[in-house]
């Protein structure tokens, strides 16, 4: 321990001298090679905790296992760790100021290369800006400027983040001492970004100049396209064929009425700037563009008439398509009322024939109205008819189908419900007959297994029979019911005779049965009856009897209706208790004629029998005679009480029907009306009470007396006023009827004149247009007017309607009436007329105006563009002759299109103009052929031109390419110095950086040389003479200069190359000096250990050095190479190069010599050291053997001396085992074997020879022999002594018996190695310890014994001190609780391992116990598992261990067993901790 912490003493010194004499330089290169190193710190930083961490273990265990150093090693280990914290805490602090230089330099070296990128665009803005300041005041300047101001903008683009990140680093840098000097570059580059954003901002000033006049421009031109555009969509003419198509042209033309108004504040902004125009000079730019806004002027206008006209069309149709829906509506309806009936099928029962005939009724409701919208489609279609439609033919044919299909749906309907009611008579009779068969089958049942019941179920037997023979008497009825209505049926339809007389008998035939049934059951109970319980029961009959008569006779009849209803409720329950004892009575006399002649209270129950009877026939009239009076006297009173609330209810609303005023104007007549329909509806809801209350009132009326009288009278008087109010209320409501239909037909015919009138003035007005706006304005005020008397038309029908239905009604005013309606006919036809001549006047002249305004407008479009078409000017540059092909090409698009449209729609409407038969044809189609021959001349002018222009917009590209890629080629020339140039700052990293970005740039120009070179070929066959010479003088130049610039590439990437290897290779090179002075120093600085455990310890680390020196070796490789091949391309710095890579090899060699004899010198010491240590258990052994070889004691009695032999036998067993470890002791080490080899002499154990020692011999070599010899002479010794005691056994004399207890004592040094070794087996066990959720199932209990419960438990398991517990969760190990109370689970003797037999579940394995219990243990994944078998096998191993050691510590100390515990391998032991 002391060795390795020595070991790391010195190196921790060595890297605290490295970083205090580390100072940071001021080049980036300088500071990636120290950067580099501390990256190689690192590693070795981490090599040395892992050895400090296993210092502090080792520490840890010789204070936990009371090593009497302990004191001493914990000040050691805490100065080591404070060293290391020191150390630690040095580097970061040296990382921390290097980060900051690095990040200082590249800081530095970013804003010198963002300062130079700045300054080359400015100073290319600037040439650009005065390059084109000679045409910037042409469009062909301004759009030079213009591109190469957007690629500028885009490269400003990119720089500005990394500007902001430049500053943010620059105010993070600004910090310290030297705050001036950061931020002086950034000022530096904060002006030149400012310069260069002002030369950017003269661009874009010089370029809004030019802005605004082609924004106009492009708004014109959008605006002409869209009104072009709209013009043609509001005249095409599109019919719609369906009424979605209808409603979609009409919501598109609705939406291009609303795309017209959004365009039109463009319209009046456009208008607006014409003024503004006009008030400038009147160049011939200006002059154009008012010219091109006066014909907008006419296009708009032109645009609103088509889409009226368009509006008007699409309505129309839009009608027509409504009608044609409602049609297939109206016959779809029909249709299905069609099917349903012809699929209808007749019920096989009653309920299912009533609920047909709902469902019909529900149809033909349903039917009624579908019949509404086949009313709503006919009354369109006769409106369409009436109207003149288009349609009308389709109209009658659709009309005359829907009326036939419709009627016939009717027909069908009423027969279908006929047959219906015939069915449901026929149904109601078989169901109930089939009910009373099965009411007898069910009794006849009944009957037959009643006749199987025992004895002790007699009474019960009993009274079922009897209430089955009152049923049977309550259905004669109803059979008689059904025979009365079978012979009904019959004789209303014949045709159903044979089936319900044959329903009928089987009926009759049943009830027979069913009879004779009863009867025979009755036979049966009256002879099963008992005498006794009959005298009994009639007794007990005739006293409830006779307090029931007593009752009946103490009662009256009551004065009112409630105390009738009182007397009423009485009586029921007194009737209720009569036909109860009627029923007992039954019985018992059914019960009394089944006894035996031979009874002996035969005759006491006959004369019971007969008072009973006797009683209940007195009775029984009383009670009918009561409830008849008291029906009789509740009806009457409940009757007199209502007729008095009708005759008060009709006396109340008489005077409302009787009403005599009738209403002098419409408003009044209406609320006339509407009263007495509510007076109306009133009756009709209160004539079914009504007569309900005298349908009852003359029933009581019948019954004589002087209340009935009363009854009668106000009968009588009730159904006069309910008569009276009836008729009035008609006679009312038809007079009403007849003065509304006459005032509304009065106040409408009003209406309609006065509008009539006023049409009619507004057409009789002469007024013409003077020009084309005034006519388009009175055109439109007329089409909107006649529109309106055209929907007026339907208000004149509507008013004929009213009048034939007053004269069909033959009012007293007819004649006035019918004079009224014709007057109004004659001023509609009137009207109409008048509008339509008015309308072909108006639109002749309208046509006629906008025609020549078309053509003049033309005429002069032409003239204009033929000015243009016609320019001889052909450009004097690229640029020049771009934008003159570029409007050229703009030119002839927009005339092409624009003039072709124009031409068309004149010629169309010239042609239509001749075809309608205007006055003035003649000077029409004298305007038609000047335009067509002007526009045909434009035509072949543009042709012209565009060809002239092509060809010289290529000879000039080609020159201006020319000219940029030499302009370009002398630029990268002159950047090609300062790329390659290297300066102080420059590292090999920033040389290929520039470069690379270099060489980027110029290969982009390769595509344009090549482009460049296709260009010229193809001009050399177009042109010839000077132009031709001029081309190959130009493709030449550029040739020769991009060969330079090549050749000069070529150079500066050899020359960046070499730079950049030399640099690399010097950088390697320095740090693998630096890493191997590292190592070298650490293997020297090595201590001797002092024993095996600090061997071992001094072994790892060695062997982490040599896994450090293989990590090292590719990049050693590397470097070499790299040098080797600097030596070969004859590098300037050759000979440095040179020295420094023998220097490198020489210091590997070194490094790898001094690894290899440091580990021979670590083996060897391992083999001493381990040799000492089971030298020194031998003769611990030897020593404690002693005793029992030197024993005098032969035993006193058999028993001792079979204990004796015994004994002797264990110690022999014991010698043979430790033979072999003495074999190994007699072996030969390395270091005795090397110093024969050194004095040439043969080898030979030094158990076997004598050594007088070599006082030159070192220490650790000589302690060696010394030992051996000790070990050898003591063993000589023994060995005699246990061969003579082995080998004559009987020659001992024998001694006195004698009992004898010999106690040795040990020595406390003797003992101390085993009681080491015990408490550190001791604490590895205290140490093993491992806790967790698992899942646990118990398979045996013991030997063969499998568990009571093999379920599986969640269970949180503790292994700590060799033993294994089982809890319900993680707080049961501090409780001491286990899981149902279980002890803790020893784990000495015991097996885990993987569970592969077990398929149910994953990561299952199995612990077996010495005493035959088994577990299943279930683990989440397989790396706790494995985690879980490896705790266990270390607890076992532990308890193992213990074991041994505490068995070999009780042989030792006690007399009484002599065995000694053989020991293991201390090599192997020693070898194993060492893995």
């Amino acid at each position: 321990m002391f060795g390795e912490v020595h070991a790391c003493e010195v190196w921790i010194d060595e890297k605290e001298q490295w970083l205090q004499r580390l100072g940071l330089p001021r080049q980036l290169e300088d500071l990636e090679v120290v950067q580099h190193r501390f990256e190689s710190l690192d590693q070795e930083m981490s090599s040395v905790m892992g050895r400090i961490l296993d210092v502090n273990q080792i520490v840890q265990q010789l204070v936990d296992g009371g090593h009497p150093s302990s004191t001493e090693v914990m000040s050691c280990q805490d100065h080591l760790n404070s060293r290391w914290n020191g150390v630690v805490e040095l580097v970061e602090e040296k990382k921390a100021q290097l980060d900051a230089a690095l990040r200082l330099q590249s800081y530095l070296l970013e804003c010198a290369e963002v300062q130079v990128q700045l300054r080359e665009k400015r100073q290319a803005v600037e040439a650009t800006r005065q390059g084109g300041g000679s045409g910037g005041s042409e469009l062909g300047g301004v759009l030079a400027l213009q591109r190469r101001l957007s690629a500028m903008e885009a490269a400003l683009g990119v720089l500005e983040p990394r500007l902001a990140r430049l500053q943010q680093e620059a105010e993070a840098l600004a910090t310290g001492s030297d705050a001036a000097d950061v931020l002086l570059p950034f000022e530096e580059l904060r002006e030149e970004w400012e310069a260069l954003t002002q030369a950017l901002q003269g661009c874009e000033d010089a370029l809004a100049v030019a802005g605004r006049l082609q924004r106009f421009i492009q708004d014109l031109d959008d605006f002409l396209s869209w009104l072009v555009r709209a013009q043609a969509a509001a005249g095409t003419s599109e019919v719609p064929g369906s009424l979605a198509e209808a409603e979609r042209l009409l919501s598109r033309h609705a939406a291009l009425k609303e795309e017209i108004g959004r365009y039109e504040e463009d319209y009046a902004r456009l208008q607006a700037v014409s003024d503004l125009l006009a008030l400038e000079e009147a160049d011939a730019a200006c002059v154009s563009l008012q010219q091109w806004l006066q014909k907008l002027e006419l296009g708009w206008s032109k645009l609103l008439q088509l889409w009226e006209a368009r509006r008007e069309v699409l309505v129309q149709a839009h009608i027509f398509q409504l009608f044609l829906r409602d049609v297939q509506q109206a016959q779809a309806c029909l249709c299905s009322q069609e099917s349903t009936l012809a699929g209808a099928e007749l019920p096989d029962t009653a309920q299912g024939v009533e609920a047909a005939i709902k469902q019909h009724r529900d149809f033909l409701t349903t039917m009624e109205l579908h019949q509404q919208k086949t009313a709503l489609a006919l009354q369109a279609g006769e409106s369409l008819v009436r109207q003149g439609s288009l349609y009308r033919p389709r109209v009658e044919e659709h009309m005359g189908a829907l009326r036939a299909k419709s009627q016939r749906n009717q027909e069908l309907a009423q027969a279908w419900m006929q047959r219906l009611q015939d069915h449901l008579e026929l149904q109601r009779f078989l169901q109930d007959c089939h009910e009373l068969d099965a009411w007898m089958r069910e009794k006849m049942l009944m009957a037959r297994e009643a006749g199987r019941d025992e004895a002790p179920r007699l009474r019960q037997r009993r009274l079922r029979h009897q209430a089955c023979l009152a049923e049977l008497a309550q259905n004669k009825e109803w059979l008689q019911k059904i025979e009365k209505e079978g012979q009904q049926l019959m004789q209303e339809k014949p045709e159903l005779a044979g089936s319900v007389q044959q329903t009928l008998g089987e009926l009759r035939q049943c009830w027979a049965e069913l009879e004779s049934t009863t009867q025979a059951q009755s036979r049966e109970l009256f002879e099963a009856s008992r005498a006794e319980r009959l005298a009994r029961s009639f007794a007990d009959l005739d006293r409830r009897l006779l307090h029931l008569e007593d009752q009946l006779q103490a009662t009256g009849a009551g004065p009112d209706l409630t105390s009738v209803n009182s007397q009423l409720k009485k009586l029921q329950t007194m009737e209720t208790q009569v036909e109860e004892w009627c029923k007992e009575a039954g019985e018992l006399q059914v019960q009394a004629a089944a006894l035996a002649p031979e009874a002996v209270a035969q005759e006491s129950v006959g004369e019971r029998q007969s008072a009973v009877g006797t009683r209940i026939v007195r009775l029984i009239e009383p009670l009918k005679e009561r409830r008849r009076v008291l029906l009789a006297s509740k009806e009457l009173h409940q009757v007199t009480h209502d007729l008095e609330d009708e005759i008060i209810w009709v006396q109340d609303r008489l005077p409302l029907a009787t009403l005599k005023e009738h209403g002098g104007n419409l408003q009044t007549v209406q609320q006339f009306i509407k009263k007495n329909q509510a007076l109306r509806r009133d009756l009709e809801l209160h004539q079914a009470r009504l007569e309900e209350v005298l349908e009852r009132a003359g029933a009581a009326g019948a019954v004589p007396g002087p209340e009935a009288e009363a009854a009668r009278q106000r009968r009588q008087r009730l159904a006069e006023l309910w008569v009276q109010l009836q008729e009035a209320a008609a006679r009312r409501q038809q007079l009403l009827d007849v003065t509304f239909q006459v005032q509304q037909f009065c106040f409408d015919a009003a209406e309609v004149e006065a509008w009539l009138g006023e049409q009619e003035l507004l057409l009789m007005d002469d007024e013409k247009g003077k020009d084309e706006q005034s006519t388009l304005q009175l055109l439109k005020k007329h089409l909107m007017l006649e529109q309106t008397i055209e929907n007026y038309e339907e208000t004149i029908t509507q008013l004929s309607r009213q009048c034939r239905a007053l004269l069909e009604l033959g009012h007293p005013d007819s004649e006035q009436i019918s004079r009224r309606q014709s007057q109004v006919d004659r001023l509609y036809v009137s009207l109409k007329d008048l509008a339509e001549e008015r309308k072909a006047r108006l639109e002749q002249q309208y046509w006629l105006y906008q025609l020549s305004r078309e053509v003049d407008e033309l005429e002069h479009w032409i003239a204009e563009k033929e000015v243009v078409a016609g320019s001889p000017e052909l450009g004097q540059d690229y640029e020049h002759v771009t934008v003159l092909q570029e409007k050229f090409m703009e030119f002839a698009s927009e005339t092409g299109s624009a003039g072709h449209e124009r031409i068309s729609a004149v010629n169309q409407m010239v042609d239509e103009l001749i075809d309608y038969g205007h006055a003035d044809a003649a000077t029409i189609a004298e305007w038609k052929d000047g335009v067509n021959e002007a526009w045909a001349d434009l035509l072949e002018l543009m042709e012209t031109r565009a060809q002239m222009l092509a060809a010289s917009h290529e000879l000039h590209k080609f020159f201006s390419d020319c000219k940029d890629i030499l302009a370009q080629i002398e630029e990268k020339k002159l950047r090609l110095p300062e790329v390659t140039a290297r300066d102080g700052k420059s590292s090999a990293g920033a040389l290929q950086r520039r470069l690379g970005s270099f060489e980027h740039d110029v290969q982009v120009l390769v595509t344009q040389v090549r482009q460049l070179q296709e260009g010229a070929a193809q001009l050399r066959t177009v042109y010839a003479g000077e132009h031709a010479e001029a081309i190959a003088a130009r493709e030449q130049d550029v040739l020769r200069t991009w060969k330079e610039l090549l050749g000069a590439c070529e150079a500066a990437r050899l020359h960046v190359a070499s730079a950049a290897d030399r640099l690399r290779f010097a950088s390697a090179a320095r740090d693998l000096l630096a890493w191997m002075d590292g190592i070298l120093g650490q293997i020297r600085a090595s201590d001797k250990p002092r024993d095996v455990s600090s061997v071992e310890v001094l072994m790892n680390y060695h062997q982490s050095l040599k896994s450090e020196m293989e990590t090292r070796a590719p990049s050693l490789a590397a470097c070499v190479e790299l040098g080797k091949t600097l030596l070969l391309n004859k590098s300037p710095d050759a000979n440095e190069i040179k020295a420094q890579l023998e220097k490198l090899l020489g210091k590997k060699k070194e490094m790898m010599e001094k690894w290899e004899k440091h580990w021979e010198w670590l083996q060897q010491m391992l083999e001493v050291h381990q040799f000492a240590q089971e030298a020194v258990v031998a003769d611990a052994w030897l020593t404690a053997q002693e005793p029992l070889l030197k024993s005098k004691e032969l035993g006193n009695s058999v028993d001792e001396v079979e204990q004796l032999i015994r004994r002797h036998e264990a110690f022999r067993k014991a010698a043979v085992a430790w033979e072999e470890r003495f074999s190994s002791l007699r072996r030969l080490t390395t270091i005795e074997k090397l110093k024969a080899e050194q004095s040439k002499q043969p080898p030979t154990p030094l158990l076997g020879r004598k050594f007088l020692g070599d006082p030159t011999a070192e220490p650790g070599s000589r302690a060696v022999p010394l030992l051996r010899q000790a070990l050898h002479d003591k063993a000589e010794a023994r060995a005699e002594l246990l061969r003579s005691r082995v080998e004559t056994p009987a020659k001992v004399e024998p001694l006195e018996p004698r009992v004898a207890y010999v106690r040795h004592e040990l020595k406390p040094e003797r003992l101390q190695p085993k009681i080491d070794r015990v408490q550190e087996s001791l604490a590895a066990a205290a140490a093993a310890q491992l806790e967790g959720y698992l899942f646990r199932k118990r398979e045996l209990e013991g030997p063969s014994k499998k568990a009571s419960n093999r379920s599986w438990i969640n269970l949180y398991c503790v292994l700590s001190k060799g033993d294994l517990g089982f809890y319900k969760d993680a707080k049961g190990q501090a409780s001491g609780s286990t899981h149902g109370g279980e002890p803790l689970l020893s784990l000495a003797g015991a097996l885990s391992e993987v569970a592969s037999d077990y398929k149910k579940k994953k990561n299952v394995f199995k612990l077996k116990t010495s005493d035959g219990s088994e577990f299943l243990l279930q683990a989440k994944d397989e790396e706790e598992m494995q985690s879980w078998l490896t705790a266990l096998s270390t607890a076992v191993q532990e308890h193992a261990e213990i074991a041994r050691w505490t068995q070999a510590l009780l042989t030792t100390s006690s007399t009484d067993e002599g065995l000694p515990r053989r020991e293991g391998d201390r090599r192997a032991s020693t070898s194993g901790r060492r893995k």
